[in-house]
């Protein structure tokens, strides 16, 4: 376990030496949340028509960003290929630089998103669905692009490629966290769609750091 948090310290203080990477996905998410008012219009009962999806679409598009640049510099400094061939389990390491990826990506747009709930005119209830959907479904979004990052790694378009790859697993994720906040702006029970959300989350968990650790294997090999 010294591993594990070994890398997650490691990769939060490489995170926070090139500012760039962690502040660049955070800002695309916050314009794109604050154009789409000024573009619709300020009409409530639209804004919070439209305010799941929006804030999901931008949530995961902003994911994708940060998920392009997980493992390029440890790819292009070597420091990759030491992991692999180093004494301590590589899935530990993989689980480590995941976990902080989150913490640095996934986590500071579920705490914002109470603000953005506010300016969409979202209900009490909308905004702590919209809380809860993101503070279950952002961890499996980075799981399920580790996998793509980890696949693309090399590429000269890895971000298209990652793209592609990566979208098509997003959309459970999207789908189940927009219904969630629309049941509750509804008035409707989300227990059911929070359950299946903590269900693709445990899924996610177990399989995708074995899967990225296998796809990093193959990167480096080739």
């Amino acid at each position: 376990m010294s591993a594990l948090f070994a890398t997650v310290g490691r990769d939060l203080r490489l995170h926070f030496r090139r500012p760039a990477d962690v502040l660049n996905p955070l800002a695309f998410f916050l314009i794109v949340i604050s154009l789409f008012p000024l573009g619709i219009g300020p009409a409530p009962e639209t804004l919070a028509g439209i305010a799941a999806g929006v804030i999901w679409v931008a949530a995961l598009l902003s994911l994708l960003l940060s998920i392009d640049t997980m493992f390029r510099s440890d790819y292009e400094d070597g420091t990759l290929e030491q992991m692999i061939l180093g004494r301590q389990p590589l899935l530990l390491l993989v689980l480590g630089k995941l976990i902080a990826q989150w913490l640095v990506s996934g986590l500071p747009i579920a705490v914002l998103s109470p603000l953005f709930g506010m300016m969409f005119f979202l209900s009490s209830d909308g905004i702590k669905a919209i809380v809860l959907a993101l503070l279950l479904g952002t961890p499996t979004l980075v799981l399920l692009g580790a996998i793509g990052g980890a696949l693309t790694l090399g590429l000269r378009q890895a971000g298209l490629v990652l793209s592609i790859i990566v979208l098509p697993l997003y959309v459970p994720v999207l789908i189940l966290g927009t219904a969630m906040v629309d049941s509750a702006v509804s008035g409707l029970g989300y227990t059911g769609h929070m359950l299946w959300l903590g269900a693709l989350l445990l899924f996610c968990l177990a399989l995708a750091p074995v899967a990225t650790q296998f796809s990093l294997k193959i990167a480096i090999s080739h």
